[in-house]
């Protein structure tokens, strides 16, 4: 029988007593309608999931005495951080979503010329957190027991200057270097596994957005003779990237 998982922000500890999050108790009270007894996981973000049984539902609270550590991880070999051009919102919700399924180390939105999404210092607070929740939901599903971080959308100039990874890659439909042949190369040649990967919003990246990126050493790769659309193309190269580098191996 499938157990519940919850991410519970505060750090976690064996037999300590607690009160769960308000949305994670509204989901276990009056979405799965568990009962006192039934057992659940937790998680903290820093590592392995304790063993948990509700104790008590009150007022819609769920109450749970924490049990032992499992120190369980389900994190990819190779740590990819996803530099992501702003898509419409529920084309985001859904890149942020799924590649967190597929391992994705971190996420940062990048405010680029052909970006669709336009967000002011408000709204930006705001989508970085909804992505924020994305992410612990699917981690919540998937078995991650680390979240990887979303953070605040960045100008473009500013995400690919901030990346710090020592093979930086971008997708671009009309390079020469495949994506596969990129990977074998930092296979061959690297022993850190550890890579930035830039994808473009629906219009793509401008010609002067490229010239930046590669400025930076930002090696343009191609996924194959098709285009792939912006929510289709990362999902793609993180599988290529868990295939030949990671855990999909």
């Amino acid at each position: 029988m499938r157990v519940t998982r919850c991410f519970v922000p505060a750090a976690l500890a064996a037999d300590a007593a607690l009160t769960l999050p308000e949305g994670a108790s509204v989901h276990i009270a009056k979405v799965l309608r568990l009962r006192p007894g039934a057992q659940l996981r937790l998680f903290d973000g820093r590592g392995g999931e304790f063993e948990a049984q509700i104790q008590a539902i009150e007022r819609g609270q769920v109450q749970v005495r924490v049990g032992a550590h499992c120190p369980l991880e389900r994190e990819s070999p190779v740590a990819v951080a996803l530099l992501q051009c702003l898509a419409r919102a529920e084309r985001m919700d859904f890149i942020v979503q799924k590649a967190t399924e597929l391992g994705v180390a971190s996420i940062v939105p990048v405010c680029s010329e052909h970006s669709l999404m336009r967000l002011d210092a408000a709204s930006a607070q705001r989508r970085q957190q909804h992505w924020q929740a994305v992410t612990i939901s699917a981690c919540e599903q998937c078995g991650r027991n680390r979240v990887p971080p979303v953070s605040l959308p960045l100008e473009f100039q500013v995400a690919i200057a901030a990346a710090t990874a020592p093979v930086r890659l971008l997708l671009h439909p009309a390079a020469t270097r495949t994506l596969a042949e990129a990977l074998h190369e930092l296979s061959a040649t690297s022993a850190e596994k550890a890579l930035a990967l830039l994808i473009g919003p629906e219009g793509g990246l401008s010609e002067r957005e490229l010239e930046q990126a590669a400025r930076l050493d930002f090696i343009g790769c191609t996924l194959g003779p098709r285009v792939l659309r912006a929510e289709t193309a990362p999902l793609a190269a993180l599988s290529a990237v868990q295939t030949l580098l990671g855990d999909f191996a």
